[in-house]
């Protein structure tokens, strides 16, 4: 995969696959979009460093501002959906086991955690779609949402576009790279999931 994304890290298809894969994994969390940004990073720079152009930086750019606008879009989508049939969301929820534990968990400590934790929960397994589908279930008003959805999204876009390209950077544009890389997001992920188990710590630091 590594080689095929490097083959299109300097074509308009890169951004459209990105796109995609993140603003859909809020209906599908085992969609790997945050392995592909990371992938996708890194491709571009091992491409710079292969062709000799310099920097990547505007490719990099470009992934965060298309992973960032993919995942705001798809929380809107998702929290949209659930306002107008939280019943038949709430059914879709019970039917996954993933997203059930992910709810209890995220459930109470949303409520206490405030706007702070949607952050936080965007890089928890299953997070974002709990936090997207909980508040148009709930009916959370757009305004209370949207702009912590979108530095949810810009901060784990940043994030993600950053370790990749360091990775490659750094260790090359190879799978040794990638997979330290995809490591370091999953242990932001662990991190996130623990973080918002403990929803005082979290409530005294959103204050």
């Amino acid at each position: 995969m590594l080689e095929q994304l490097g083959s299109l890290a300097d074509t308009p298809w890169i951004y459209v696959i990105v796109g995609l894969s993140v603003l859909l994994d809020v209906f599908l969390p085992v969609l790997p979009s945050g392995v592909l940004v990371i992938t996708a990073a890194t491709a571009a720079a091992g491409s710079a460093v292969s062709t000799h152009s310099g920097t990547a930086f505007p490719q990099m750019c470009a992934l965060v501002a298309c992973a960032a606008t993919a995942s705001v879009l798809g929380d809107l989508v998702a929290y949209r959906l659930a306002w107008r049939g939280g019943d038949r969301f709430d059914r879709a929820i019970a039917r996954s086991r993933r997203l059930t534990t992910a709810q209890e968990r995220l459930g109470t400590a949303l409520l206490r955690g405030g706007g702070a934790l949607v952050v936080v929960a965007r890089f928890a397994p299953a997070g974002r779609s709990v936090v997207s589908l909980g508040a148009g279930v709930m009916h959370r008003r757009v305004r209370e949402f949207l702009p912590w959805s979108a530095l949810a999204g810009l901060t784990w876009a940043v994030y993600s576009v950053c370790l990749g390209y360091f990775g490659g950077k750094w260790l090359g544009a190879t799978w040794i790279g990638t997979a330290v890389s995809v490591l370091a997001l999953f242990l932001a992920g662990a991190g996130a999931a623990f973080l918002v188990r403990r929803p005082g710590r979290m409530e005294a630091e959103a204050s």
